[in-house]
């Protein structure tokens, strides 16, 4: 039986379609990076397999128990001896990950709910993205870095090679103190806990970015992590059921965090929504154009905003957010414009920050719903604009907590209850 023929009938069940075309393409490719995905967590843990893995020339380059998967590097050739001899489940190439403030606040609302006293004080937002770099503006008076991982390079404090990372870090949380206040973020007293898994060169594969998702997620408690930004992407092959950083970013969910992501920058074509941001768990945002005012009348959806349906047909993105020429920090100090859905994800992370802090009672069900339902219709097809533009003040105002009321039971004086009047909103 010749290699091709083998490949046909493994690929049939077990090997995505993309992969399968990869090696055929290249058979004797001395290195393949790929996702394995297994049943369950016990075969991912198993001497046997790590045994064959380093066998047949290859290594475990992340664990990824998040998802009941491994990544492992391993020459093309070897995949026809591992994948027969073990309980795998399925296996997915391991794609590429890539990076898709003056007037942008107080268009989207955010000054004027700074003007109230709302600031994101303490609510602790995660960066999974180049890196962040320690700057003025989110160190100074006192350092709002409190949390940082480095799956590129291990190094133990925050950096950021690349510049990516920073940008979307001070849209969220800096502080404007280089620049006197004029280039204010959207939290400008919100924490940051630092995941880097984009390289130098701003990208890297999709199995970091699940690492360090698996990362915020082990340590939520420890940083009292809210909110994960996540402003990048690759393009899906499956549905969001079974893609692997789609499985990623509904696990975080699960484990109560709020995932916003970016739409992508493929626009104006439809389909176009990129992975994680075809997860119906997470916020997707694509990217409105501000055109440098503060008025919402001449605001205009960016044409290299992704576009929905997804790949699974369902209607994302879920609202937009200002994208275009947004200025925020840069390493070593100062600050640069950068256009792309990237820089409208850390808008709304932001302002998920400032709900926290205004109602902590919140669930991340209840303020995903609450930022999709005020955010204001532009008159664009809901898979260009989603609901809408992002409202922070309208958002706030309804983010009113609730009143615990207690309730004395006529039957006995000595039994209480304490219940919570909610809102009547629902997961869309």
């Amino acid at each position: 039986m010749n290699a091709q023929h083998r490949w046909s009938r493994m690929m049939a069940n077990r090997i995505s379609p993309a992969l399968a075309q990869e090696v055929l393409a290249d058979p004797t490719k001395e290195k393949i990076q790929v996702i394995m995905e297994f049943p369950s967590l016990r075969p991912c843990r198993s001497s046997r397999l790590r045994q064959l893995i380093q066998r047949a020339g290859g290594r475990i380059v992340y664990e990824l128990p998040l998802i009941n998967s491994l990544a492992v590097e391993l020459p093309s050739t070897a995949l026809l001896q591992v994948i027969p001899a073990t309980k795998v489940k399925m296996v997915w190439p391991d794609v590429t990950a890539q990076p898709c403030l003056d007037v942008a606040m107080p268009a989207t609302g955010a000054a004027q709910v700074h003007q109230a006293g709302v600031t994101g004080k303490g609510v602790v937002v995660a960066v999974i993205d180049t890196g962040i770099a320690p700057h003025d503006d989110l160190m100074k008076p006192q350092p709002r870095i409190v949390g940082w991982h480095d799956l590129v390079n291990g190094k133990s404090e925050p950096y950021d090679d690349e510049g990516h990372g920073t940008h979307v870090a001070g849209i969220i949380a800096g502080n404007g103190r280089e620049s006197g206040g004029k280039f204010t973020g959207v939290a400008p007293e919100a924490l940051l806990v630092g995941v880097k898994a984009l390289d130098a060169q701003g990208s890297g594969p999709i199995s970091r970015v699940i690492a360090g998702i698996q990362w915020v997620v082990e340590h939520k408690e420890e940083y009292r992590i809210k909110v994960i930004n996540l402003s990048l992407g690759a393009p899906p092959e499956e549905g969001y059921r079974t893609d692997p950083a789609s499985k990623a970013v509904n696990a975080a969910w699960q484990a109560g965090l709020l995932v916003c992501v970016a739409a992508g920058n493929a626009g104006p074509r439809q389909r176009t929504i990129t992975t994680p941001g075809i997860s119906p768990r997470v916020i997707t945002v694509g990217s409105i154009n501000d055109q440098g005012t503060v008025p919402r009348d001449d605001d205009v959806i960016n044409d290299f905003s992704s576009r929905g349906p997804t790949i699974d047909r369902l209607a994302k993105p879920d609202l937009v957010a200002p994208g275009a020429d947004i200025t925020s920090l840069k390493p070593g100090g100062g600050y640069a414009a950068q256009t792309g859905t990237s820089m409208a994800t850390p808008m709304v992370s932001g302002a998920a920050a400032l709900l926290w802090e205004k109602n902590p009672g919140l669930s991340p069900n209840r303020l995903r719903n609450l930022l999709v339902s005020t955010a204001e219709d532009r008159g664009y097809n809901k898979l260009i604009q989603g609901a809408g533009y992002l409202n922070v003040a309208t958002a706030l105002e309804k983010a009113v907590p609730t009143p615990a009321v207690s309730v004395v039971p006529a039957a006995s004086a000595d039994l209480y209850f304490t219940f919570f009047v909610t809102l009547g909103l629902q997961f869309a």
